[in-house]
């Protein structure tokens, strides 16, 4: 994988983008787009614990099929989930079928409708100062400090499958940073 790849379009993009026409699509037009709304980043929420020790492509292939299974990822009706909705979604080919991790989407719906503030807010106040793109993919960060306590913070408040990694891949996709690549042609404004 390269830096950066250039498009038939003739764009510079992040050269993770060059997969397929799936990830060229999530690149340009969502990933590190600011994202805001409870319902909208608990779907984020989720798919980052499903993707967890899967490839990202997996969970975009499957993104259609997780928001007919989970109700749209709306936090009212997935914390009304019960063991027969666990059934039926242990039961859907078209999803990523794990226990703990469909049992941690519902659980942590729960967490999340109970918290006595919006997801938005709780999320975006760990959101870091806005920095200078990396120059390259190596200057990408796995975790930082501000993943870290947003990790420590969601799990003290009872969230589960939400580590320091996968709070920072969830802090790039709804653009709370902005890890385009310096030359990536894609523009986006944090906040």
């Amino acid at each position: 994988m390269s830096e950066v790849e250039f498009g038939a379009d003739g764009l510079v993009r992040c050269g993770w983008s060059d997969g397929s026409q799936l990830y060229r699509d999530y690149h340009d037009q969502e990933w590190g787009r600011p994202l805001h709304g409870d319902d909208a980043l608990f779907e984020r929420v989720c798919l980052e614990a499903f993707q967890s020790g899967l490839a990202w492509i997996t969970i975009l292939r499957k993104r259609p099929a997780f928001r007919a299974a989970f109700a749209g990822f709306e936090i009212e009706r997935v914390a009304g989930f019960g063991d027969k909705d666990v059934e039926r979604l242990m039961a859907d080919a078209g999803i990523v079928r794990n226990r703990a991790k469909i049992e941690a989407s519902i659980h942590n719906a729960r967490v999340a409708r109970d918290l006595g503030k919006s997801l938005d807010e709780l999320l975006w106040g760990f959101a870091p100062a806005a920095k200078p793109r990396p120059r390259a993919l190596a200057d990408v960060p796995a975790v930082t400090p501000e993943s870290t306590a947003l990790a420590k913070e969601l799990k003290r408040l009872g969230f589960k499958f939400a580590g320091p990694t996968t709070a920072y891949a969830l802090m790039q996709a709804t653009g709370m940073v902005d890890d385009h690549i310096a030359d990536c042609w894609v523009n986006v404004r944090t906040r």
